[in-house]
C-alpha cells in the first residue's frame, strides 16, 4: 500500500570546475546578467560605503581606511573624491550597463577632473562631453 506522496523542487549547482554536485531543495536562483559591473560603479559603491564607515566612527581617519583596503591613502583619496560628483552623477555611475566584453566605457582616471569641479553645472556638462560615456550610452 502506498501512501501520500510530497512534491519538493530541487536543484543541483556543481562547486567550481569538476567540484562535486551540491544538491538542495528549493527552486534554483535566478541566473546571474551576462557582464559585469563597471569597476568605477563598484569604486562609486566602495566610496559610499567608506563614508558611512567614517562617518559612523567605525574608522578614525583616511589613514586608518588605507590600511584596512591595503592600499595607500592617495588611493583612497582618488576614490573618496567621486563623492564630490553631483548626486544625479553618483547615481548615473551606480547604473552604468553592465560590461559584456572589452574595456570598461569609463573609467577613474577620466572622473578625477570632473570630481575636482564643485560647480555642479560645470561637472554635468563635463560629463556628457565625456567621450567614453557618449559611446557608451549609443550601444
Amino acid at each position: 500500500m502506498t501512501g501520500p506522496s510530497v512534491t519538493v523542487p530541487i536543484f543541483a549547482k556543481r562547486q567550481g570546475k569538476g567540484g562535486r554536485k551540491d544538491v538542495r531543495v528549493g527552486v534554483a536562483p535566478e541566473p546571474l546578467p551576462a557582464g559585469r559591473v563597471p569597476r568605477v560603479a563598484r569604486l562609486m559603491a566602495l566610496a559610499i560605503r567608506c563614508e558611512e564607515r567614517l562617518a559612523a566612527g567605525d574608522l578614525a581617519s583616511r589613514k586608518d581606511l588605507a590600511r584596512l583596503g591595503q592600499v595607500t591613502t592617495a588611493r583612497v583619496s582618488q576614490i573618496l573624491n567621486l563623492l564630490n560628483l553631483a548626486p544625479d552623477l553618483q547615481e548615473a555611475l551606480l547604473n552604468l550597463p553592465r560590461v559584456e566584453t572589452g574595456r570598461d566605457p569609463v573609467k577613474l582616471a577620466d572622473l578625477q577632473p570632473i570630481a575636482c569641479t564643485m560647480d555642479w553645472r560645470e561637472q554635468r556638462r563635463k560629463w556628457e562631453n565625456l567621450p567614453t560615456y557618449r559611446e557608451s550610452r549609443v550601444r
